[in-house]
């Protein structure tokens, strides 16, 4: 049985994009490139620094375009990414800096 929408103009297609729609996060949970902050982002919050770490250690964007969407930097990515590996989500809030910061 096909299903047909009810008018015509209603069909729905999707953007062809490079990598998977959608991954699976070890905590069960799904996350997709709508979980990723919009690419004029200005404001970056540790949620969302998580969202594009997250993202790209699971595959769902490659380190380079994360890089290269987000504006960011080799040496900002990192750093988000090495706050994550050893302390955590807490370690991106900037509140927090001075507590993870390596002596």
């Amino acid at each position: 049985m096909q299903i047909m929408p009810t008018h015509k103009d209603e069909l729905m297609y999707l953007k062809k994009i490079d990598g998977p729609r959608m991954v699976l996060l070890p905590d069960g949970t799904r996350m997709t490139r709508a979980d990723l902050p919009a690419p004029d982002t200005r404001r970056w919050v540790a949620s969302r620094k998580a969202a594009v770490v997250n993202g790209v250690k699971y595959g769902l964007i490659s380190r380079t375009e994360a890089m290269e969407t987000y504006s960011l930097s080799e040496e900002e990515y990192d750093s988000w990414q090495s706050a994550v590996d050893d302390h955590g989500i807490a370690a991106l809030k900037t509140t927090a800096l001075q507590k993870y910061r390596q002596p």
